[in-house]
């Protein structure tokens, strides 16, 4: 009887973990400034870290786009960094549909970013692939639209 109860109880621990809901792949990658873009757009070199090495110009858009919103991006080479316009990284789990609909159902990040033809590197870093652009993010029209959804305030609202 023992034995049953032993096997029951490593059986049931067993299914528990097994269907314990997993947590989504991260975003691995880094950006930065990569230059003086056009008025209203920030200009960001982003790299990307892959396996696969199939990265597409949308996923780097993705990167792009969700690094300005949840990371900001670092200072180089006399190029200003930058916050991110999220004023909590928290803020992406409390609108999580909000963000899983912007960068995975309906991709609406892709109309803020453009790549800049040309830009491409891909290096290898061990058994992965760091894969690199410059993205044209529209920070300015990205900032109205998330204040528009009610995702972040305005600048003006503290006022």
């Amino acid at each position: 009887m023992k034995k049953t109860l032993f096997f029951l109880s490593a059986w049931l621990c067993f299914v528990a973990f097994s269907a314990e809901a997993k947590p989504p792949a991260t975003l691995r990658y880094d950006i930065e400034c990569a230059g003086n873009g056009a008025q209203g757009t920030y200009l960001v070199k982003v790299w990307v870290y892959d396996k696969s090495g199939k990265i597409t110009s949308d996923d780097m858009k993705k990167h792009a786009v969700h690094g300005v919103i949840f990371k900001g991006f670092t200072e180089k080479s006399g190029c200003k960094g930058q916050k991110p316009l999220a004023p909590s990284p928290a803020l992406e789990q409390e609108k999580a549909d909000f963000f899983h609909s912007f960068f995975n159902t309906n991709k609406a990040y892709v109309k803020y970013a453009e790549e800049v033809e040309g830009t491409t590197e891909r290096i290898k870093v061990g058994k992965e692939y760091k894969i690199g652009a410059i993205i044209s993010v529209s920070k300015d029209l990205l900032r109205k639209d998330l204040e528009e959804a009610g995702i972040i305030h305005g600048l003006s609202d503290g006022f």
